[in-house]
């Protein structure tokens, strides 16, 4: 008798994620992407209304990006979405700097996954992807935080690397938040 035959591989998985800036064919797909993450209590669109003009949404996403004309209060800030071939599955915003809230609880990075997208490994590539741009614009120790009882973050943040430093509570809610960082 023969020794079994290996293994075939398994197949290639599929097209992998990457991050890009929103792009003016994305609005119905982030409109409705927005609405999801709306009802879980999830900002998706940073400083979008519903309503809005796309082409000013877009115009003020890249002021955030450059530091031009930012409000009170905001910080450079690069938001991307996150695509798996042409399906926004999630979204990253990379902020260039920290101010005082930022440094105690919003930290460098904030990112999320569509709930019919989770649980696939997105979230982990997201935040991969979102250090080496954080990174790359010369952010030289990362803060990522994320809620107490969000297990599925904290998983993801320790998996990517992230050093537990403290828990806090929320400034306006006093909820506990996770505090990490990446050198």
């Amino acid at each position: 008798m023969s020794a079994p035959s290996p293994t075939p591989p398994t197949a290639a998985p599929g097209p992998s994620l990457r991050l890009r800036p929103l792009r003016a064919d994305d609005q119905p797909a982030f409109v409705a992407a927005h609405r999801s993450m709306a009802a879980d209590g999830f900002t998706f669109g940073l400083g979008y209304e519903p309503g809005m003009a796309w082409a000013a949404y877009l115009a003020e996403l890249e002021r955030q990006r450059t530091g031009i004309g930012l409000a009170d209060g905001l910080v450079p800030a690069t938001f991307l979405v996150a695509c798996v071939g042409a399906t926004i599955v999630g979204r990253s915003s990379v902020r260039h700097a920290l101010n005082d809230y930022l440094a105690r609880q919003g930290g460098h990075i904030g990112y999320g996954v569509l709930a019919t997208h989770r649980r696939r490994g997105h979230a982990i590539e997201i935040l991969r992807q979102s250090l080496v741009i954080a990174r790359s614009l010369g952010v030289d120790r990362v803060l990522v935080t994320c809620d107490d009882d969000n297990l599925g973050s904290a998983t993801v943040i320790e998996r990517c690397g992230g050093v537990f430093e403290s828990i806090i509570g929320d400034i306006v809610t006093d909820e506990p938040i996770r505090r990490y960082w990446f050198d």
